[in-house]
């Protein structure tokens, strides 16, 4: 086979979409933020430290939020990790139609900041993040941050 500029010929050996499901409830939270680490860790994604600690807080803010905002909705969430050759991304899927906004820092409030902080992390990062909505009415939040 033949490749045209940085588009390797065939797959890396790490590249590809993984997909799993976990109840929403506060334990999936820690389970899923191990199992990322764990499918990054197993494929040999090529990710620095600081890349795979900022993924990592940000599957847990997401999945936290699914859980805290979406459960009575979709007792259900998925996670799903795609790796590409010079990136990774991670969403987090609920049925909950509500389209989550980002709220500004506020010292007085203990929780509220988990979006602004995942958005912050792929900035610092160079990587992209956005909410989608589903066909079935749900959501889709991911982060794709480059390798």
């Amino acid at each position: 086979m033949e490749s045209r500029g940085s588009v390797p010929a065939r797959p890396l050996s790490y590249e590809g979409v993984w997909r799993f499901t976990a109840p929403a409830v506060d334990a999936s939270v820690p389970q899923a933020r191990h199992a990322v680490r764990d499918l990054l860790r197993r494929q040999g994604v090529p990710a620095a430290d600081d890349v795979v600690e900022g993924l990592l807080l940000i599957v847990s803010e997401l999945v936290t939020n699914a859980v805290r905002h979406a459960a009575l909705l979709s007792p259900q969430v998925a996670v799903e990790v795609a790796v590409g050759a010079e990136w990774v991304r991670v969403a987090v899927e609920d049925n909950h139609p509500y389209r989550p906004k980002a709220l500004e820092a506020d010292s007085g409030r203990t929780g509220g900041r988990g979006l602004l902080l995942v958005r912050e992390i792929t900035r610092e990062a160079g990587g992209a993040c956005d909410v989608e909505h589903t066909a079935s009415g749900g959501k889709i939040i991911w982060a794709a941050l480059p390798l």
